[in-house]
C-alpha cells in the first residue's frame, strides 16, 4: 500500500515538473528563441502604411508590418533599421522608444511596429522640401533591415496609405520614433 502511494506521489510530482517546464520554455518564449536563428531582411516581407492624420496635429502615425516568409521560425530581436532620405542628402532615422524584447517569430507570423514622426512645420527654412515647407525629408520610399542584419540586407520599401496608394513621407525632424515590435496574434 505504501508503495502505491509513493508511486502515485512520484508520478504526480513528475507530471507537475514537466508541465511547469513546458510553461517556462514555450514555443513563443525568449528562452525558446535561443534555439532559432536571427531573422534576415531577405527572409521577411515588409509593408509600410501611413495612417490618416488626426486633425490639427503636427505628427503623423505609420505602421511597419513584417511577415516571416519562411516556414521555420526566426528571432526578431530588437528594433528594425528604418531610414527615410533623399539620395545622399538629408536623412531621418528610426529610433526605438522602450525596451524591445526578442520575438520568436513563427513561419508566416507577423510583427508590427508603430511609427510616429513630425510631418508639418510652420516655418519654411533652407532645409524645407518642396511638398511640405519646413520639412527636411520627403520621399515615398524608406530603407529597412531586420534587427542585427543592417549590413547584409538593407531594402527599400514603398510607403502606402491605408487605401494602398503610394504616398509621401514628409518628415520634419531627424528622428522617427518606433514603438517596441509586437507579434500579431493569429
Amino acid at each position: 500500500m505504501l508503495r502505491r502511494s509513493l508511486l502515485g506521489a512520484t508520478t504526480a510530482a513528475l507530471a507537475l515538473t514537466v508541465i511547469a517546464g513546458l510553461g517556462l520554455v514555450g514555443c513563443g518564449s525568449p528562452r525558446m528563441a535561443a534555439l532559432h536563428a536571427n531573422c534576415t531582411t531577405k527572409g521577411l516581407k515588409w509593408k509600410l502604411t501611413v495612417l490618416h492624420k488626426a486633425p490639427h496635429s503636427t505628427h503623423r502615425e505609420a505602421r511597419l508590418s513584417v511577415v516571416n516568409k519562411n516556414t521555420r521560425p526566426c528571432v526578431f530581436g530588437g528594433y528594425p533599421l528604418f531610414e527615410v532620405h533623399v539620395g545622399k542628402g538629408p536623412e531621418a532615422d528610426g529610433a526605438g522608444r522602450g525596451t524591445a524584447t526578442p520575438i520568436d517569430l513563427r513561419g508566416g507570423g507577423t510583427v508590427t511596429t508603430a511609427l510616429r514622426y513630425k510631418d508639418t512645420d510652420g516655418a519654411a527654412g533652407p532645409a524645407s522640401t518642396a511638398s511640405s515647407p519646413g520639412c527636411i525629408v520627403s520621399n515615398d520610399e524608406a530603407i529597412v533591415a531586420a534587427p542585427h542584419d543592417h549590413e547584409g540586407g538593407r531594402r527599400p520599401i514603398v510607403a502606402r496609405d491605408e487605401s494602398g496608394r503610394r504616398t509621401l513621407l514628409d518628415v520634419c525632424e531627424d528622428t522617427i520614433w518606433m514603438s517596441p515590435p509586437a507579434e500579431v496574434a493569429k
